[in-house]
């Protein structure tokens, strides 16, 4: 290729990822996203119910017949609509599912966190690891460090990128696996982060009231527990084929020696090995707790008419006190054991702390649940569910081919609008009753959500973390002249994406064809409406 061509081909390459930034840099703070969006529904409620718009489909209720039922859309500016919008307002937004859920799991994880126990687990885990399988270990770390929400997105790329160079390899390669599979991975898990509280609540919230899916539906934190902790194999096995295969010959390796020095100043203090010990002696008794309520006839957590587990019972409707429960007392016994808790006014500091980063969380909601509960009175969530099913009933684009359709229009709007609770709140209440009506569970249609979201976030020029990446590149640079920017960055991470995309979609489908649960007591397929 000449020079010319090349310098063309980087200069629309530059265009395209700039075009990307402009326009995404134009969308407001979710805040008054969701205040517009709010208002738009109650103009258009307006203007359509006077049209007279509505939709008649078959109701189905337990234990009756399915019943002719039509649903006009209803005008939110009637005095009549506007008396229950206000009169529920403060409801509207405590009652809102994601706060609580995602409140009381920061207020666990917070402890874990503020002690420093998820920072020396995680170099324990690596600096443990023989060097041929570092970069799995890196990439399985990653990819459950979500666990400390947004801070393992900066964490692992950093630890990595120190331990590479110590191992005398390119921390280029480090900082490009940690970062993919930290950010790119941020949505799968073996454990439960707030990310599931999150998403569930959404959920939850959006198919209250609507008709045609049954009131039992589940829609707890673990309902995609079963798919997300697979793709966590998968993306660590997709991590190492990628940064070994393409990532390494990119960039180069093995061009360092051995550091010792480097590496003993990563490792763990003795308080934080004995933090840790406490840490897993109090979460073997837990989980004996736990198993005790849990496996004994007639126990705590059995379902007391039956004695099942499954589908319902009191141990998946207790999942968020028992997660709490677990990262409060885990976290203690590592801070007491480590010697950051000293008295006892320290845990409710701690706590406080780590609730801090969901401030902006709770500020956004405000405008949010307003937006869900508006569109709900309005029936939009109805009329257009049916209307979009009879749609796609029509173009026959169930099954696969509407996941798909779904995963690339998902892919395309994580361009713009990095917030993943931002856009799950916009689009659920349209999809998840949708997608019901064609046969989807919520749980289905949450986790289609996830594939599609989750694997842009590295390439998105709008990421938060695009300057402490770059700022890291700059940092490990070899060459002084060497310029780094959102292209090199983007450049190192596209065939994580890809591959990513593409592993996860044909899971995703795997999964959905042969029918297995994707979480427990969470089939991906809701009983026929008629």
């Amino acid at each position: 290729m000449s020079e010319a061509a090349t310098i063309e081909k980087k200069g629309l390459f530059e265009k395209f990822i700039r075009g990307i930034e402009v326009i995404g840099n134009k969308f407001p703070h979710p805040f008054w996203l969701f205040t517009l969006l709010a208002l738009i529904v109650i103009f258009l409620s307006s203007w359509l119910a006077q049209k007279g718009v509505s939709v008649t489909y078959l109701a189905a209720k337990a234990g009756e017949a399915p019943k002719e039922t039509t649903v006009a859309v209803v005008d939110l500016l009637q005095y009549d609509s506007l008396r229950t919008f206000l009169a529920g307002f403060v409801r509207t937004y405590v009652n809102f599912a994601p706060l609580g859920l995602v409140l009381t799991m920061m207020l666990g994880i917070g402890i874990v966190e503020q002690t420093g126990m998820i920072s020396a687990l995680m170099r324990k885990t690596i600096l443990g690891a023989p060097n041929f399988l570092v970069t799995a270990v890196v990439a399985f770390v990653g990819i459950n460090a979500n666990l400390a929400s947004d801070a393992g997105i900066i964490f692992t790329p950093v630890i990595a990128a120190a331990i590479f160079k110590a191992l005398g390899r390119n921390p280029w390669v480090g900082i490009a696996a940690g970062y993919a599979a930290a950010s790119g991975g941020f949505t799968a898990n073996f454990f439960i982060a707030g990310t599931e509280a999150l998403l569930s609540g959404i959920t939850k919230s959006v198919i209250e009231g609507v008709p045609y899916i049954p009131a039992d539906t589940p829609t707890h934190v673990l309902i995609n527990w079963y798919f997300m902790a697979t793709a966590t194999i998968l993306l660590t096995v997709l991590t190492v084929y990628v940064t070994e295969k393409y990532t390494v010959k990119l960039l180069g390796d093995r061009e360092g020696v051995y550091d010792a020095e480097e590496i003993k100043k990563h490792s763990l203090t003795p308080a934080e090995n004995r933090g840790l010990l406490c840490a897993f002696l109090v979460l073997v008794l837990y989980i004996a707790l736990i198993v005790w309520l849990t496996y004994p006839t007639g126990s705590l957590f059995r379902n007391p008419r039956d004695g099942s587990l499954l589908p319902s019972s009191p141990l998946l409707s207790s999942v968020m006190p028992i997660l709490f429960f677990l990262f409060f007392f885990v976290g203690i016994a590592y801070g007491l054991g480590a010697g950051v808790i000293k008295k006892g006014e320290d845990i409710p500091k701690l706590m406080a702390k780590g609730i801090s980063g969901s401030i902006g969380f709770i500020v956004v909601v405000l405008p949010a649940s307003l937006f869900v509960e508006l569109f709900r009175l309005s029936r939009f969530d109805v009329v257009l569910s049916v209307n979009g099913a009879d749609f796609l009933e029509q173009w026959n684009l169930g099954g696969v081919p509407l996941l798909l359709m779904f995963i690339v229009l998902v892919t395309v709007l994580n361009f713009f609008m990095m917030s993943g609770s931002a856009k799950w709140l916009i689009l659920a209440p349209i999809f998840v009753p949708m997608f019901a009506r064609v046969g989807f569970s919520p749980a289905l249609t949450q986790i289609a959500y996830r594939v599609g979201d989750s694997p842009t976030n590295i390439i998105t020029p709008l990421s938060y973390y695009m300057p402490v990446i770059i700022g890291l590149l700059e940092q490990y640079k070899k060459d002084a002249d060497t310029k780094v920017g959102i292209g090199t960055v983007i450049s190192m991470a596209m065939p994580y994406t890809l591959f990513y995309i593409v592993g996860f979609t044909v899971m995703l489908v795997v999964w959905y064809l042969l029918g297995w649960p994707l979480g427990p007591g969470t089939p991906a397929l809701l009983p026929p409406i008629s």
